[in-house]
């Protein structure tokens, strides 16, 4: 552990999932693949779509609607309609077909169990203080594995804005009752989970599960409480 700022007796933690439990993008790129797959052996009409074609689609949809940003699962919804309408689909098969391809890819999505070492931590830190997840994805937490672990679990959305905006901090700060400074945040993003946990008024530890942490490479704005190498470090805190 490096400690960067000190901070007050934690009372509650906040956590991002994606990437700070998990390595996340080597599942993403797996179920994208599939889903591809799955739409050409299934909706034969969109067998011509590429993944490129794909992107275009999703950038279109960002550019009209930058709202999307925070709303991963309308944001793919949108991909796909508009993908299948121009393949020839429409009416109720458009619907249906849009639902059957979004579940397929959801639950591909989140077809993994986080680690026992993870599982066995948060067990441990839930049994002194209240635990949150705070994410700007849509993994089914369930289907993970995480249920039990955290009071809520708050995910991005057209009401709820992504990380770093306030929200859905202030969310987990009205719903906890203690002193903000008493939440620790633990995320990955030196942008999106330790800025915006300090903007929010929160302590906040750095952790990446997905690549070396060497801060110097990484895009920083603010310096984190704490940086942890190993989630354990997290128990000091109890």
């Amino acid at each position: 552990m490096i400690i960067y700022k000190p901070t007050p007796k934690i009372q509650a933690m906040t956590f991002d999932l994606d990437d700070t439990l998990y390595d996340n993008w080597p599942l993403i790129v797996e179920a994208e693949k599939g889903l591809l797959n799955f739409i050409a052996e299934e909706y034969p009409n969109a067998s011509h779509l590429a993944k490129e074609d794909w992107q275009q689609y999703k950038r279109q949809a960002l550019r009209d609607d930058p709202e999307l940003f925070s709303d991963m699962g309308d944001l793919r919804r949108i991909i796909l309609t508009k993908g299948l309408q121009e393949s020839g689909y429409s009416g109720a098969k458009l619907t249906d077909a849009v639902k059957v391809c979004f579940d397929w890819f959801y639950f591909e999505r989140s077809n993994f169990k986080v680690g026992e070492a993870e599982c066995q931590l948060l067990e441990k830190l839930s049994q002194h203080m209240p635990l949150i997840a705070i994410t700007n994805g849509n993994v089914n937490t369930q289907q993970i594995g995480l249920d039990g672990y955290f009071q809520q679990v708050l995910k991005a959305s057209r009401q709820r804005p992504m990380k770093p905006h306030a929200h859905m901090f202030d969310e987990a700060a009205n719903y906890l009752s203690v002193n903000r400074s008493s939440i620790l945040h633990v995320g990955d993003n030196l942008e999106k989970d330790v800025w915006g946990a300090i903007n929010a008024g929160f302590s906040s530890a750095w952790h990446a599960c997905d690549r070396p942490m060497k801060i110097k490479n990484e895009p920083v704005k603010v310096l984190p409480h704490v940086e942890i190498h190993q989630l354990e470090e997290l128990l000091a805190f109890i």
